[in-house]
């Protein structure tokens, strides 16, 4: 593949790359050459769906296996939580290189980078952690939902920011809290420290997602809330379901009137 002359061609460059490692690698690797001034924001077509190994095995959401409890279970909490983080690394490539005429500051550029960059480590550490545990990323079987939301939202960026960050990644915010306790009850310390980590980005994750979304529905003179629940009733199968974590939402930006007919 030819050097990247832009970031949207960085972005493409992450997306195409099917090996996890070398996806981390070069997410480091453009983030560094991002903030450096090293290129323009410029254009590129992202593919329909990233590149990914031939392990894990993709099953719908509703497909796949039940978690078991005890050690096994907690394997395969960490490796899903490690195929979602994957996940975002991507995403963050893809709303980077999707929507680059859309006439926007170099600081949502920035915060994506930065959004992927973070979501690089958590996949990271949370593949150390399966090492740790004796299982490498795609020994099970993972699910593919978070793409296909991706995929539904290919042609609006509000709609992207307010079906993935604002609410599917959201829900990540309101369950973590007690997957920690959880964890700290069965004496996993290491878990609890990478699943801290993450707690913390995501919330600001939430916030880039919520700062955006407004940035948006001001320029188009939306009512933020009113907008986000419009979107989701035409993109959203169902409805987001709580109890939601307002208070980490509420610091994200997010405030109750998102919320109000789910509460």
């Amino acid at each position: 593949m030819n050097t990247p002359r832009s970031l949207a061609e960085s972005a493409v460059n992450v997306l195409t790359t099917a090996n996890p490692s070398e996806k981390v690698e070069s997410t480091y690797l453009f983030a560094s050459q991002w903030r450096r001034g090293d290129f323009p924001v410029g254009e590129s077509t992202p593919p329909t769906r990233p590149a990914r190994p031939a392990k894990p095995m993709l099953c719908a959401p509703g497909e796949m296996p039940k978690r078991s409890t005890g050690p096994k279970g907690r394997i395969a909490l960490v490796h899903a939580l490690a195929h979602i983080e994957l996940n975002a690394i991507d995403l963050a490539w893809d709303i980077i290189a999707r929507f680059t005429g859309h006439d926007l500051p170099k600081s949502f550029y920035d915060d994506w980078v930065e959004v992927a960059e973070e979501e690089a480590k958590h996949f990271e550490e949370l593949a150390n952690r399966l090492r740790d545990l004796d299982v490498t990323y795609g020994d099970l079987p993972a699910h593919d939902g978070l793409w296909e939301a991706a995929e539904i939202t290919s042609k609006s960026l509000p709609a992207r920011l307010a079906l993935i960050p604002m609410t599917l990644e959201a829900r990540g915010i309101d369950t973590t809290p007690n997957t920690i306790e959880r964890l700290k009850r069965a004496g996993d310390e290491k878990t609890v420290a990478v699943l801290s980590t993450i707690y913390n980005d995501e919330i600001k994750h939430l916030t880039i997602g919520v700062r955006w979304f407004e940035y948006i529905s001001a320029k188009d003179k939306f009512d933020s809330p009113t907008e986000y629940k419009r979107l989701l009733g035409k993109y959203f199968r169902g409805t987001p379901k709580g109890p939601f974590n307002l208070q980490a939402r509420e610091r994200a930006g997010m405030n109750r009137r998102y919320l109000e007919p789910w509460m």
